[in-house]
């Protein structure tokens, strides 16, 4: 085989990939085939260029722009530290920013929520009376509440809340599918949970422990809690009104943008574990414990609305498929 000859009958195909690859962000649909069907060829190529052992200053070429071709159609060869870096300081806080008004206000329906239920467990002794023997409510609210946070090694307790409140974000993501009905059903209940608990302290004068207990860890795991139901009753709308967008090409948006949401939110609910496991029972200066926690919340908070919305000013909507490196799929 005469390598030149081979070289100048093929050279508008190498041309043709190499160009491609340099403008491999900025590609339409038919260009990304050409790219792909291209790679696959002058793969052929280098293996035919490699086995004649005739020119190995070509066979450095060909193996260059193949490598380069993978890279654009794979699309990853930055690190996984970048990517890591990149996920917190764009795409969690984006899609955060995004749907600020969906959280903000399951944040505000749910402890609407909990302040009637604590409020008419208060003012209703039958309500409270039902709950409870006046044995067991003693129990409860002079030792067993505050006992929960201490009664277990702080590390092994940490552990065991992070993965409740895990699970149970993610359940409030996932049910969003069914229309966002039961993540209604899951904030509802929390909601009614947090106010049994706080009506039944409030009513025997063990308020002041029962806000000293909750908001050290709570402000953060519970604004987790709202952040995972806004995405789901968000996924719920978008399958009902998917807007300009086809419904499914919707959903997978808003699906990719929640999974994003998911892996996010298990680092905040980790802080919020060891808040719970380290601090809230173990802290015996009540204005430190809770100051710890509004300090967490707060960073969150600040987190969201400076990363958060000059990432989504910049562009980025939370959808973890807008890797910097990847070429779209036709």
């Amino acid at each position: 085989m005469d390598i030149d000859v081979f070289a100048a009958v093929h050279a508008r195909d190498w041309e043709r990939l190499d160009d491609l690859v340099r403008r491999r962000r900025s590609l339409d649909g038919e260009e990304i085939d050409e790219l792909v069907e291209l790679y696959q060829r002058v793969s052929t190529h280098l293996s035919v260029v490699r086995s004649s052992g005739q020119d190995p200053a070509l066979v450095g070429r060909l193996s260059a722009l193949v490598a380069r071709a993978r890279s654009a159609v794979t699309g990853a060869h930055a690190s996984a530290w970048r990517d890591v870096g990149g996920f917190f300081t764009r795409v969690f806080p984006a899609v955060l920013y995004r749907l600020r008004w969906w959280w903000i206000g399951t944040s505000a329906g749910t402890v609407a929520v909990a302040a009637v239920t604590a409020a008419w467990i208060v003012n209703d002794p039958d309500v409270l009376h039902a709950l409870g023997t006046p044995e067991s409510m003693a129990r409860y609210v002079e030792h067993d509440f505050a006992n929960y946070y201490v009664e277990n090694p702080a590390g092994s307790f940490a552990a065991q809340v992070w993965t409740n409140n895990a699970w149970v974000a993610a359940q409030a993501i996932i049910f969003g599918v069914a229309f966002g009905l039961p993540t209604i059903a899951v904030l509802a209940m929390n909601g009614i949970n947090i106010g049994m608990a706080a009506g039944m302290m409030i009513a025997h004068g063990r308020g002041d422990v029962f806000f000293g207990l909750i908001l050290p860890h709570g402000l953060l795991e519970m604004t987790a809690v709202f952040v995972a139901g806004g995405v789901g009753l968000k996924l719920g709308w978008t399958i009902i009104s998917p807007g300009d967008r086809t419904r499914m090409r919707a959903l997978g948006e808003e699906a990719r943008a929640a999974i994003a949401v998911v892996l996010g939110l298990v680092v905040v609910l980790f802080v919020s574990g060891l808040i719970e496991g380290f601090v809230t029972g173990w802290v015996h200066v009540t204005w430190q414990r809770i100051g710890i926690g509004v300090v967490a919340e707060a960073l969150f908070v600040l987190y969201v609305f400076t990363v958060g919305r000059r990432a989504y000013l910049a562009g980025e909507t939370g959808d973890i498929e807008n890797a910097p490196e990847a070429v779209p799929v036709a």
